[in-house]
């Protein structure tokens, strides 16, 4: 704990730490804020054209991913990495002013092209914050790193999704803007970066998402922690997309439940990003995450049969709590979430260090373009099973069980 502490007042680690965290919470912050302005304004007597919105917004976010990653794995392998995190941070500030300007003016149209745009923002960003950490971090302070960058994007995430939905439409933009310019002051302080020489830009997106798709899977190592990875993102976009539905019609729980369920996921998964390292003293080795996977899917059976002792009578979050059974399922959502945690950091930590010193972006970029497939079509199949009659706590438990099919992999990679 120490280590990660002193790692924060340290200029190679702090002033990153402080740039991704304030970007990673203004990303939810808009959105989340959008979210509730289509739900309980513009189209609050139409839920269909709500929800149809609402994943408008989530798919304008997630499209750069898969447009933009392998360009920009390529541009942060071939230039200055503390460079392209401040370009990145001052057009943060333009998106977030065009966003300003679209709240204030009630347009929705541009409101969804900021959303694209923070998209494209966090689609170069991305590689370079996991990429940077082998230049700056001894090989020892690696994983502790990784795991404080995992952890405080969870935690960015849920708390600027409660800002997203309690602060008034008026305040959202001065403040995702305040934040912007925040997390440009904290890059200035970032080290420079150096790229490996006779590294090239490839500006084509489909070349170079195929390249950087290529290199990745010609690495055995690579391929494993990009499908590990991208299994347990998708993972948790099942979950997280549904929390409310769980709560309200399989539970009779309200939305400050669901809530509450959506702070223990974030918190448990922060909190294990945080404890791998050290439990594994520094060293990066795989060796428990397949144990952690296991008991993502333990605590995902086990949930499966505490939902229905919880009951689907009414309930507020003191009589939900009141009864033994929603502990159980609080406790069921958190040991699941702080697996996750020790499942994920080390697969990271793989990703930055498997590969060559000049493709560590692009291996990262790699991941991104998978790992956004693997979310989309996971939160479908589940809306698409649940629709067929499954069930939210069915769909959850053998979402989970998937983790199965990995278990051969990931022994693989830890004898590797």
């Amino acid at each position: 704990m120490w280590q990660m502490l002193d790692l924060l007042t340290t200029r190679r680690f702090g002033p990153l730490f402080a740039t991704q965290f304030l970007g990673a919470f203004n990303d939810n912050l808009f959105r989340t804020a959008l979210v509730f302005i289509v739900a309980y304004d513009v189209a609050a007597a139409d839920p269909k054209r709500a929800a149809l919105l609402a994943s408008a917004a989530a798919g304008l976010f997630i499209l750069p991913y898969f447009l933009f990653s392998g360009v920009a794995g390529s541009l942060s392998d071939a230039r200055d990495k503390a460079a392209i995190c401040r370009l990145v941070k001052l057009s943060e500030i333009a998106f977030m002013a065009l966003g300003w300007a679209a709240l204030w003016l009630g347009s929705l149209p541009l409101a969804l092209a900021v959303v694209f745009l923070m998209g494209c923002h966090s689609t170069l960003f991305g590689p370079v914050k996991y990429a940077i950490l082998p230049q700056h971090l001894k090989a020892e302070e690696l994983l502790a790193g990784t795991g404080m960058v995992e952890a405080a994007t969870f935690v960015a995430i849920l708390l600027g999704q409660v800002a997203g939905g309690l602060l008034a439409t008026r305040a959202v933009g001065p403040v995702a803007l305040a934040i912007a310019a925040l997390g440009w002051l904290a890059s200035r302080s970032i080290p420079p970066a150096p790229p490996e020489p006779d590294r090239l830009i490839n500006w084509n997106p489909i070349s170079s998402s195929r390249a950087a798709l290529g290199h990745a899977f010609a690495n055995r190592r690579l391929l494993i922690a990009t499908l590990a990875i991208s299994w347990f993102w998708a993972l948790g976009a099942v979950y997280t997309s549904q929390f409310v539905p769980l709560a309200r019609n399989d539970m009779g729980a309200t939305e400050e439940v669901a809530t509450i369920f959506l702070a223990a996921f974030s918190v448990g998964i922060a909190a294990g990003s945080v404890a791998v390292g050290r439990w594994l003293k520094g060293r990066i080795s795989t060796r428990l995450c397949a144990a952690a996977g296991l008991a993502m899917a333990l605590a995902g059976l086990d949930l499966w049969f505490a939902i229905p002792a919880a009951g689907a009578a009414p309930k507020d979050v003191a009589s939900f709590f009141a009864a033994a059974a929603g502990w159980r399922v609080l406790a069921d959502l958190t040991a699941l979430a702080l697996a996750g945690g020790v499942f994920s950091v080390p697969l990271y930590a793989v990703l930055q260090t498997a590969g060559e010193a000049g493709a560590r972006a692009s291996a990262i970029a790699a991941n991104n373009i998978i790992n956004s497939l693997f979310q989309v079509s996971a939160v479908l199949a589940a809306g698409a099973a649940v629709g067929a009659g499954l069930g939210v706590p069915l769909v959850l438990m053998l979402s989970g069980l998937t983790v199965l099919l990995l278990l051969p992999a990931l022994h693989r990679l830890d004898r590797a």
